[in-house]
């Protein structure tokens, strides 16, 4: 390739990359403060007009200029029947921020003018702005006019120093702020300069943008701080570190003769001044007595000779130191503390760490101490951390008063339904007994128990120290014994049959007497089996000295069944109902009565007696016949029986 094709070839690549509207053509190395901050200001809708040496458009009052007009506004809304977005802030999402609302001309060419003076000679600077295109792509059919800008910058004599376009700045869905800008030296002895922005494009349907956010800010080598030791940009340190922080700051290569100033700033990087006789690329700072607080640092960096103008300064970004105070601490416990019981230390803040006598170490705000003795009584000490890991120690004492020891003279007892028994308790200075249900009186050591159901009683003893200590005793209630030897019972000779006895109460033995034609004396419920008609006699006693109880029950024999022929249910008292007692000897059998019809007129087989009448009336003067079928008998039973009133 050719010498000459070589120049064309780097001509054209640079003359793209200039005109590319990109973030490419911003500072990429560190920035200075801004020289030129123009955010049309903020406040109620409408803001201000520009004044007149700033734009040749016509100010609008209102929302929505029309062609050739702007205004200045916080928000703007519904625009030509909402083919516009509607802007509820300024870019930098200030609901109260004013924006610069503009729409184009008919015939393109500058709409803003501005002049920026107190720039530094030979110096670089970013010149950016942030651009919106208000029009929504559906709008003018989709085929509206998108707006396109070049930004100038001119010597006062209208001499161009750089420029940029931004090409068609495309529509979108929702409104997208987008930031324009390229970087350009100031001329020998050039210290003021002119903006000029341009709108390529004519106006008609289309070409309507929001303006904000110019800026001037020097743009030099690429500043990088630094903190030794710190955490990125930034190192938390405690009320009273006595370490010296170090801050440091790479430089690199684009001055020629690079001068250093470092800066501090006292209200969260809003203001900065500068740290006197502080020129070199690394700071110390001890903060052993600073307070509580927050302090900002960076260094300021230009060529030699321009370190007394703010406007030829590039910054680094800023390094933050944080001083936080120490746990302000306060440690408790609840001492004194009765030994046996448990022991409780509290202290405020993020996390503490214990330690104390024998041995104890812990970690948390509030800790426990179970089954404290005379051994963990001592001073405890802790230490307390904040949120930001800063620490403050201190200590507290635990006392420990000797508790008492309860004693009673037993502890499970037994005594008879209805009687007394005398608890006795030991081991302090005053008794509490619960529950005061039976007791004669429940705050003395030595009271009369009188339940009337089986009770656990708990005396709590108490010492002069206000401690305590408890015991407990079990009195059981026995039930004195009621025997019951059930109802009388019938036979017939050689049958046996069985007793049906019961009995009530604790720890219970039984006897039957007389001993005779019996098959255990000491059973409830034995089987007897006697030849004649016999009492017997159920003995029922507590084996807890509770007292005896005893019943009778009489067994009667029959040796033939004896059935009567007549009765009077006449209501004298006497012979008024017809029975038949040997039938309980029998276990099964039927009993019918007829009239002199063969009329049915009873029928059992559970018979006790029969007072004449069938069917709840009573039945005439006369005879009637009866028949008895006895099942473990060969033999039925019948005959006559007459009715006399």
């Amino acid at each position: 390739m050719k010498i000459s094709q070589v120049y064309i070839l780097l001509v054209l690549l640079i003359s793209v990359a200039l005109a590319v509207p990109s973030q490419a053509q911003l500072c990429s190395g560190s920035l200075g403060d801004p020289i030129v901050n123009i955010t049309f200001g903020a406040g109620p809708n409408p803001g201000p007009a520009l004044s007149a040496a700033n734009t040749n458009y016509n100010f609008l009052g209102t929302d929505c200029p029309t062609d050739g007009q702007y205004a200045i506004r916080s928000n703007t809304t519904n625009c030509f029947a909402s083919t516009w977005h509607s802007l509820t802030a300024d870019h930098t999402g200030d609901t109260n921020g004013y924006l610069m609302l503009v729409n184009a001309s008919q015939v393109p060419g500058a709409f803003y003018l501005d002049t920026v003076r107190g720039l530094c000679a030979n110096t670089t600077y970013e010149f950016a702005a942030w651009v919106v295109n208000v029009l929504k792509p559906t709008s003018c059919n989709g085929n509206g006019t998108l707006p396109n800008l070049t930004f100038r910058i001119e010597r006062t004599d209208g001499t161009l120093v750089q420029d940029i376009s931004t090409g068609n700045i495309t529509a979108t869905s929702a409104p997208q702020w987008r930031q324009f800008g390229f970087f350009f030296r100031t001329p020998a002895n050039v210290t003021d300069v002119v903006l000029r922005i341009i709108n390529n494009a004519p106006g008609g349907c289309g070409n309507d943008l929001g303006l904000d956010d110019i800026t001037f800010r020097p743009c030099g080598p690429a500043l990088v701080p630094s903190i030794v030791n710190g955490t990125g940009e930034q190192l938390q340190l405690c009320e009273g570190d006595t370490s010296t922080v170090s801050l440091s700051c790479s430089v690199s290569a684009g001055f020629t003769s690079p001068v250093f100033q470092w800066q501090q700033s006292l209200d969260n990087g809003a203001t900065w001044q500068d740290v006197p006789g502080e020129t070199a690329t690394t700071l110390r700072r001890n903060f052993a007595t600073a307070s509580p607080s927050t302090f900002w640092y960076r260094l300021t960096a230009t060529e030699n000779g321009n370190i007394n103008n703010a406007s030829c300064r590039v910054s680094s970004r800023p390094l933050k130191v944080t001083v936080n105070a120490r746990p302000i601490v306060t440690v408790s416990n609840n001492s004194p503390v009765c030994a046996g019981a448990t022991g409780t230390l509290s202290v405020n803040g993020a996390s503490a760490v214990w330690n104390g006598p024998a041995g104890f170490t812990a970690n948390g705000l509030t800790v426990s101490l179970s089954n404290i003795s005379a051994a963990n009584a001592g001073k405890y000490y802790v230490e307390v951390s904040n949120a930001a890991g800063c620490k403050t120690k201190d200590s507290t004492v635990i006392n420990i008063n000797p508790s008492p020891t309860a004693s009673v003279l037993f502890s499970d007892t037994s005594i008879c339904d209805g009687r007394a028994i005398t608890l006795n308790a030991t081991g302090g200075s005053s008794y509490s007994w619960t529950p005061a249900v039976g007791l004669s009186a429940p705050n003395i050591p030595n009271p009369e128990a009188r339940p009337l159901a089986s009770t656990r009683y708990t005396v709590r003893v108490s010492n002069a120290l206000t401690c305590t200590d408890s015991a407990n005793v079990w009195v059981r209630v026995q039930a004195t014994p009621v025997a019951n030897a059930g109802p009388d019972r019938f036979t017939r000779e050689g049958q046996p049959v069985q007793l049906l006895g019961s009995a009530s109460g604790d720890s219970l033995s039984y006897v039957w007497t007389p001993a005779y034609a019996i098959n255990d004396r000491n059973m409830l419920q034995p089987t007897v089996q006697p030849l004649v008609d016999t009492f017997y006699i159920l003995n029922v006693s507590s084996a807890l000295g509770c007292g005896t109880d005893v019943d009778t029950v009489l067994v009667r024999v029959f040796k033939q069944i004896r059935i009567p022929n007549a009765f009077t249910p006449n209501g004298d008292g006497v012979n008024d109902k017809w029975q038949i007692p040997a039938l309980a000897a029998y276990k099964s059998y039927e009993l019918m009565v007829y009239n002199r019809y063969g009329q049915l007129l009873l029928q059992t087989n559970n018979f006790t007696s029969w007072d004449g009448n069938s069917n709840g009336k009573p039945l005439p003067v006369g005879t009637y016949y009866y028949v008895i079928s006895v099942k473990d008998l060969p033999e039925v039973f019948s005959g006559t029986i007459t009715i006399i009133r």
